[in-house]
């Protein structure tokens, strides 16, 4: 996952860099997953959103499809 240059937005992609979506931040502690490609059949039944940290969209896309969501190297994310 890397931050969008607006800083808004995070881009989701899997490990073979293809996308998966993106994360929006959408008001004060207000994240939300917008899954695309392929992600759409794999996030099937995720709760999008709002959640309240970019760790807790984070976090349930880790519930649901039992994977690990990590951010870029050297991304903080925020």
């Amino acid at each position: 996952m890397k931050p969008v240059a607006d800083g808004t937005a995070w881009e989701l992609a899997d490990l073979l860099g293809r996308s998966m979506g993106n994360i929006r931040q959408t008001g004060v502690s207000e994240f939300t997953i917008h899954p695309e490609g392929h992600a759409l059949t794999t996030m099937v039944g995720i709760r999008l959103g709002p959640h309240a940290s970019l760790d807790a969209a984070l976090a349930e896309i880790e519930k649901h499809t039992r994977g690990v969501c990590r951010r870029d190297p050297g991304q903080d994310g925020s």
